[in-house]
Order: C-alpha cells, then sequence, then structure tokens
C-alpha cells in the first residue's frame, strides 16, 4: 500500500500506528476495501506533513483517517439506497487470540458493525473513539472540531442508542466452536432435523449477493424455511466443489466458503440458548478482500 517516497519517521510513526487505524476506519465503514482506500489517502495526506508542526502523531493520524472515513461514510451511504438485496457489512478474518477477549471480539463483531450503521456518521464515530478505543471526548471534540460539551451529548445518545438495539447474546469461545462444529457437521450431512434442532425458533437469515450472485433478496425466518434454504443452497451443482470450514470472522468463530483455496462466502451469527440465531450470508464478490488473509487487529484496536 505505502509506495510513496517519505521520511523514514513518517514511515514509522504510519506503521506503528497502521493497526489501530485500520481499525477505527473499518469499524466506521464496514468495508475493507474502503478501509484500506482511506488509509492510503491518510499515508499521502501524512507524507506531505511537515512533522515538526505535529505533536502528537497518533492523534493527527487518527484524525486524518476519522474524518476521511466519515467523508466516504456520507457518499456510501447514497449508493447503499439502490443496493440490490440485504446490505452486510464485509467480514474479516482476524487472529484467533481476538476471539479470546469478549470486549474486543463484540466491538468488531457483524452484529455490532449492523448496529453501528443505524447511527448516523457523527454518532457512529464518537461511539467507535469512545467505546471502542478509549479516546476521552476532550480529543474526539478535538478530531471532529466540535465542542466537547456536543461530544459528550452525542456519546450519550449513540451509547443508548446502541444498548437498545444491541441485544446480548451467549459470547462463551469454547461454546461457539462446539455449536460450529455441530452446525457444520449437520450441513455436511445434509441432516435437515440436525440443521433445525441448532437454529433458534425466531432465527433470522440474510443474504448478500449485491446483484453479484445468486442470493436471497429478502430475509428468511423460522427454522424450517431457513434450514431448507441452507441445504438447498450446498445441494446446487455449481457449488459441489465448495468447502467450509469453522473461521475466526469479525472476532467471533463463524463459517468460511472456499472454492479451490479462494473465500467465496462467510456465515456470522449471534448464539442465543445455545441456538444460531441472526444468520448472515456475505457471498457478494466485491466484498470478500477481508478473507483472503489474517489482518488480525492488535491490541491497541482494543
Amino acid at each position: 500500500m505505502i509506495n510513496t517516497p517519505a521520511a523514514p519517521d513518517a514511515l514509522d510513526d504510519f506503521t506503528e500506528h497502521r493497526r489501530l487505524l485500520f481499525g477505527t476506519a473499518y469499524r466506521l465503514l464496514g468495508s475493507v476495501a474502503d478501509t484500506e482506500d482511506v488509509l492510503q489517502d491518510a499515508w499521502l495526506a501524512w507524507s506531505r506533513v511537515d512533522r515538526e508542526t505535529v505533536a502528537n502523531p497518533r492523534a493527527y493520524l487518527v484524525r486524518t483517517v476519522t474524518n476521511l472515513s466519515l467523508t466516504r461514510l456520507t457518499s456510501a451511504r447514497a449508493k447503499r439506497e439502490a443496493y440490490v438485496g440485504p446490505w452486510l457489512p464485509e467480514p474479516l478474518l482476524t487472529a484467533p487470540d481476538i476471539a479470546d477477549g469478549a470486549e474486543l471480539a463484540d466491538s468488531v463483531s457483524t452484529a455490532m458493525l449492523v448496529v453501528l450503521e443505524s447511527l448516523g456518521p457523527v454518532e457512529r464515530a464518537v461511539f467507535v473513539l469512545r467505546e471502542a478505543f478509549g479516546f476521552s471526548h476532550a480529543e474526539i471534540a478535538g478530531f471532529l472540531d466540535r465542542s466537547e460539551a456536543t461530544v459528550r451529548q452525542t456519546a450519550h445518545r449513540a451509547r443508548e442508542h446502541v444498548r437498545a438495539h444491541r441485544r446480548r447474546f451467549d459470547s462463551d469461545p469454547e461454546q461457539r466452536r462446539e455449536i460450529t462444529d455441530r452446525f457444520l457437521a449437520a450441513c455436511t450431512g445434509g441432516d435437515l432435523n440436525a440443521v433445525m434442532e441448532l437454529l433458534a425458533p425466531d432465527v433470522t437469515a440474510w443474504s448478500d449477493g449485491g446483484g453479484k450472485v445468486t442470493a436471497a433478496r429478502r430475509p428468511l425466518h423460522g427454522t424450517d424455511g431457513v434450514a431448507r434454504w441452507i441445504l438447498g443452497v450446498l445441494a446446487k451443482p455449481e457449488l459441489q466443489g465448495m468447502a467450509w470450514r469453522s473461521a475466526v470472522i469479525n472476532g467471533e468463530q463463524s463459517v468460511l466458503f472456499t472454492m479451490d483455496g479462494q473465500p467465496v462466502g462467510a456465515l456470522t451469527y449471534d448464539i442465543a440458548d445455545g441456538r444460531l440465531q441472526n444468520l448472515r450470508f456475505q457471498v457478494n464478490p466485491d466484498k470478500l478482500t477481508g478473507l483472503a488473509g489474517l489482518s488480525g487487529l492488535s491490541e491497541e484496536t482494543a
């Protein structure tokens, strides 16, 4: 990504904070591709700055990435109004140890990213910077050129909104691994009853194909309908060479689908009372760049 000549100290500063910057932009945009574009633009801006005028490179870079993300988020929302079928965030393969930290796993989970979509851009930025990264209200006010009092009010409003819309689900990693393995075994065996037993009674499934590949245009509801749809899709002749396995995606044990070793989709979900709920299938080929390899988030992104 970084190919513009710059002073060594500029590269050192950017590299040191790159994972924090990636984590910030990704939580704001829900898109790996857009996040990489934002980081490219941030680097270009940073490489031209007179660093003698910058007292705190970390804060300067976070401010730059936040404002670049807000600009991109505003335009992206207009495009999503014409999106074909359900819109879901781009999945991101994360390092296994990320799943061991409940707070970090929740802050980057697909479920959280979906809730963040319902916030306004500025509310989303304030919530991410405050709740995910622990920046003070004063620091965030500086990033966004707003008063500290305004930021406090926005943070409170965003936190209450997320609390009202973000139901708490079971998050025990061992339980997720065990249920995921059982679900994969049931799907592999084509066992309708076994699949249904692993789905919550009020299960809903979303499928994001973006008009690029075949996918359900509307959410599916209920154990019977969802289970039959899953097994029907897996039985399609064109998918007979597809493999699926357990993987840590967005900080949680999930399912990765591959064809000839290349990612072709991801399934993330919530677990309630030992059963799968809120299944989210991402199969839009334009949204699979984050599944190509580990883009692990460091401790600084917590």
